[in-house]
């Protein structure tokens, strides 16, 4: 089985796994409430996708919602 040769030092390696990073994801607005959203998923404030209503509210996300109206 091969090996190396020579060691490879810290900042060689370094240098070729400098590429190697995460891009920041793809927002789009939502065109339903104009909420930052990923594309092709349904909207985490409004729960729309494509016009359809996919994710409903749950009664204790409604009770919080009219609260922050309040205050």
């Amino acid at each position: 089985m091969p090996v190396p040769k020579k060691h490879q030092s810290k900042s060689r390696s370094r240098k070729r796994r400098t590429h190697y990073k995460a891009s920041l994801p793809t927002l789009v607005a939502c065109p339903r409430c104009g909420a930052p959203k990923l594309p092709h998923r349904a909207c985490p404030e409004c729960g729309f996708y494509r016009e359809e209503k996919v994710i409903a509210k749950t009664r204790a996300e409604k009770k919080i919602e009219k609260e922050l109206e309040k205050a």
